[in-house]
């Protein structure tokens, strides 16, 4: 792991850019901690680590004493995508404008994304743990798709919170069943691109003993800010 660059912000937070190989990362740690709890944080279906959304949740966890991290994996960000991803993105966006199914087309490339996507955050799960600024417990939050698929892979993560607005795989939401971390599930009951019932079925189908849904009111950008507040609460029980 290579850092690139580091910035004290007016927050107490440091952001450092890294790289790892190919791999481009963000990593924020509280100014004042000697050592952190880890949550691994990823926006839906692999929008850039640079997403605005991230950057303000990210820095506001990273405040309340927790290290955070993000990447672009392959085929997330600004990394280079296949000519079969680009293909299928520009089939979904001619589908949408003319009103025509799209589950078909969103599994041809998220259900591959997550497959090249997963190795690469365990990969830097790896090196994160190495540093001596960070310490164990690990969260995660964001992607549903990814998320699940972590959580049933990767052993050291030990709580989860999911944002029910992208599209999971079937893969995914079989592995679902075998997910038994502690879990918060976010839910726009009006997500004009995911279809409240089907993401019903998927918090239902998880297999955890400990999961709590969160719904508001609003479409896909509208997640209330005090919910990053109530997500703070729940790791705060099962990574301290």
């Amino acid at each position: 792991m290579h850092f690139t660059s580091e910035r004290r912000l007016d927050d107490g937070v440091v952001a450092r850019e890294f790289t790892l190989g190919e791999i481009p990362g963000t990593l924020w740690t509280p100014e004042s901690a000697a050592s952190a709890p880890l949550i691994l944080m990823a926006h839906n279906n692999g929008l850039p680590k640079g997403e605005p959304r991230l950057v303000a949740r990210a820095r506001h966890t990273a405040a309340n004493g927790y290290a955070v991290a993000t990447i672009d994996a392959a085929g997330c960000g600004d990394r280079p995508r296949s000519t079969a991803d680009q293909q299928a993105r520009a089939d979904l966006r001619r589908a949408m404008q003319a009103g025509e199914p799209v589950d078909e087309i969103f599994e041809s490339f998220i259900g591959p994304l997550v497959e090249k996507a997963a190795p690469e955050w365990r990969t830097t799960l790896d090196a994160l743990l190495a540093l001596p600024e960070i310490d164990g417990p690990v969260g995660y939050s964001g992607w549903t798709a990814l998320g699940i698929r972590l959580a049933v892979t990767e052993p050291r993560i030990a709580a989860a919170g999911f944002f029910a607005g992208g599209y999971v795989p079937r893969a995914q939401r079989e592995e679902a069943r075998q997910v038994t971390v502690p879990l918060l599930f976010l839910l726009q009951w009006d997500d004009e691109g995911n279809p409240r019932q089907r993401a019903l079925d998927l918090f239902d189908a998880f297999g955890t003993k400990e999961k709590t849904l969160h719904a508001n009111m609003g479409g896909h950008v509208g997640t209330p800010w005090f919910e990053l507040e109530d997500g703070g609460r729940f790791y705060d029980r099962h990574l301290r």
